[in-house]
């Protein structure tokens, strides 16, 4: 292991991660929580399961634009950059950390208003957010084989009975601009609408020297969200969602010598468009049944491309010069429609509620690599089908006791071919579940224990110059035993969970060394099964209102994760992006005449960035802040983020790449960005 058990005091000493925070400072007491990802929506503190729910009001208050921007104060909860943004999570150390060349079945499920962006998360802004869930464990019954480890849910704003609206803009340092537009309101008696834009702009924080440019590794990243309500009668719901995302990013993020300055003379991109619509039904049509149901179609075009070697053509006798570019076209279509049991329909003398439902996931994904080394360019075909029924029972034992009991069964099919002639398909059948017993021993607070399975399908490695052994893997299957308390009153909430998690047959991802000719290097990369692997720690997320004026929010994670057969790995096992801890620790100020002052620190272990190699991620202590005035309908505010200015490296590898010292061995690092420094306005009406 990295760190002994000694960073699991470290934390508890100064406390703890910022997950949910309690910011609306006017409110008396701490509000309920709703989680809307569940087959229905449940109180936060009443769910069997360890959730984490992010409010609007503290998105806000971090200035965050994007999901990435949350992900260190959620416990347990990492992401892998090697892009423009970290769009590859991994929760409780489980999930991928990049594409290259090879299809991915993710671990880590990502809803934004029921569109499936698993995987291309890239897009995941966060204008108009309502919420974000995170749901840690498998979730084998809700979602099936996408969320092995995990779900995250993002959910923005409904449109509203009356005429609202907003406008917020922002500058900062490295040239840093947003500007976001919100509108909502009635059309009638029974149909509303709401409709959200935002423009974020950014030169970046590195600087090619090279070039002569401070825009090499910029953001440019435009949203637009149009929803609306249709709601004829008390019974019926329909709600529908258009989406548009364009992303625009440079990426030029690695050095020779790990600083901000680059010398690349071809600066990479990282490319996204996607436009989504999406459909979700509510309609009890009985007294005692209720139709609910969503559908999506997601098209997204996506380009990743990126100087290889790093620098310019002659910068060495012995260099090399070559860029990698990867173009991808993905479809997107989805169906999950269930039946439900209403109040009056609830089975075995009114103490169970019931539902049934059927999951359709299709999906088709096109690749043009344009790669130096390539002769011609490489073409793929990537296509998944899968096909699910479920159920789930949740029955009242007694006026105390809850048992819950889900079981999920799964139809998957991948089908691949490329211009290499290499073509292979697969056919599984899989199934998750859980059962979950809960006790409500008082009216605030609740125990809960948890059994549930979860599942991801297994798939074929596509390179040609792979040894026959590595060109399939198999399906990994994750057993998760949890133990959890919950409490919430007007003035405190906590939620505590215990788990253990069992992996059988994991898939690992890894790659082969290919020396060219001059010494540099070219990565394959491959997955693997290992034998097995386990993880166990805790989550806490708790919030107090101190006072009429002060809120705080106080979390962590903690985390053990180990592979049994280290034969794919470094020796030791430990699971890459698995910090042993994160902690935070927050507060929100009502100074009185309309000024407020917010502050939180946050802090993470280090970790492997690979299971294959040894470079590490270096344990940071972060902190931001915000300082505000807010009068009527406006509001300005100053904010900082990473005031320390600390150095956070977000992904890394080790390998030779520098020509200058014969091309040995080092390790390299991409940076989060340094301290930033802005200003935001805004005005409501």
């Amino acid at each position: 292991m990295a760190q002994s058990a000694q960073p699991f005091l470290k934390p508890l000493a100064f406390a703890c991660l910022c997950a949910n925070s309690p910011l609306l400072f006017a409110e008396k007491s701490i509000e309920e929580v709703l989680v809307t990802a569940d087959f229905r929506d449940s109180k936060l503190t009443e769910l069997a399961a360890s959730v984490d729910v992010i409010a609007h009001d503290q998105i806000e208050l971090q200035e965050a634009r994007h999901i990435e921007a949350l992900l260190n104060a959620i416990p347990n909860v990492n992401y892998s950059s090697g892009a423009s943004r970290g769009r590859f999570f991994q929760i409780r150390g489980i999930g991928e950390r990049s594409q290259f060349v090879e299809p991915v079945n993710p671990s880590v499920g990502v809803l934004v208003d029921g569109i499936d962006m698993s995987g291309i998360a890239g897009a995941a802004t966060l204008l108009d957010t309502q919420q974000v869930e995170v749901l840690r464990g498998p979730q084998g019954t809700l979602y099936g084989a996408n969320a092995l480890a995990g779900l995250i849910n993002i959910k923005s704003q409904e449109p509203s009975d009356e005429f609202t609206g907003r406008l917020k803009a922002s500058v900062a340092e490295f040239n840093t601009r947003q500007l976001a537009a919100v509108m909502s309101g009635p059309i009638s008696d029974t149909v509303s609408y709401r409709i959200a834009t935002q423009d974020e702009e950014s030169d970046g924080y590195m600087e090619n020297r090279h070039l002569g440019r401070d825009d090499t590794a910029d953001i440019d990243e435009k949203t637009v969200r149009a929803k609306l309500r249709i709601e004829p009668s008390d019974e019926l719901r329909l709600d529908l969602t258009a989406l548009y995302v364009d992303v625009d990013n440079g990426y030029d993020h690695f050095t020779l010598d790990n600083s901000r300055n680059t010398l690349s003379d071809e600066p990479g991109h990282d490319r996204q468009e996607t436009k989504a619509v999406s459909a979700q039904l509510n309609w009890q049509f009985s007294e005692t049944m209720i139709l609910d149901g969503s559908i999506s179609v997601a098209d997204s075009d996506l380009e990743y491309g990126y100087d290889e070697d790093w620098t310019f053509v002659g910068i060495h006798p012995d260099g090399y010069s070559s860029t990698d570019n990867y173009l991808r076209e993905r479809d997107t279509n989805t169906a999950d429609i269930r039946l439900m049991s209403s109040d009056q329909g609830r089975m075995f003398n009114g103490s169970s509620d019931w539902l049934i439902g059927f999951y359709a996931f299709d999906q088709d994904e096109s690749l043009r690599r344009q790669y130096t080394y390539l002769s011609s360019d490489f073409l793929s075909d990537f296509s998944t089908e899968r096909q699910a029924i479920y159920g789930q029972l949740d029955s009242d034992l007694s006026d105390d006791l809850y048992l819950s009991v889900g079981a999920r069964f799964e139809k998957h099919r991948n089908r691949y071919d490329d211009s290499n002639q290499v073509s292979a398909h697969s056919d599984e059948d899989l199934w998750g579940g859980k059962v979950s017993l809960s006790y409500h021993h008082s009216d605030n607070g609740s125990t809960y224990a948890l059994i549930s399975r979860g599942y991801k399908s297994g798939g074929f490695n596509t390179d040609g110059s792979l040894p026959a052994q590595f060109r399939s893997f198999d399906t990994e299957v994750l057993w998760n035993y949890e133990l959890g308390y919950k409490f919430a009153s007007e003035v405190s909430s906590v939620q505590l969970a215990f788990f253990y998690q069992d992996r059988e047959d994991v898939q690992i991802k890894s790659s082969n060394a290919v020396p060219r000719p001059n010494g540099s290097t070219e990565f394959v990369d491959f997955i693997d099964n290992s034998a097995d692997g386990e993880s166990y720690g805790l989550e806490l997320s708790s919030q107090w209102k101190l006072s009429e004026s002060l809120d705080a929010f106080a979390n962590i994670g903690l985390l053990e994760t180990e592979l049994n057969d280290t034969s794919l790995t470094r020796n030791g096992g430990e699971v890459a992006h698995a910090p042993t801890y994160q902690a935070a620790l927050g507060f929100t100020l009502d100074l009185g005449q309309g000024w407020f002052t917010s502050a939180d620190v946050q802090a993470k272990d280090e970790f492997y960035f690979s299971d294959s190699h040894d470079a590490q991620s270096e344990s940071f202590v972060l902190f931001n802040a915000k300082l505000g005035y807010r009068q009527f309908d406006w509001e300005v505010s100053l904010w900082g983020k990473n005031l320390g200015d600390e150095d956070i490296r977000t992904r890394g590898f080790s390998f030779g790449n520098d020509p200058r010292n014969g091309y040995a061995g080092a390790e390299y690092f991409q940076f989060a960005a340094p301290r930033q420094i802005g200003v935001s306005g805004e005005y409501r009406f």
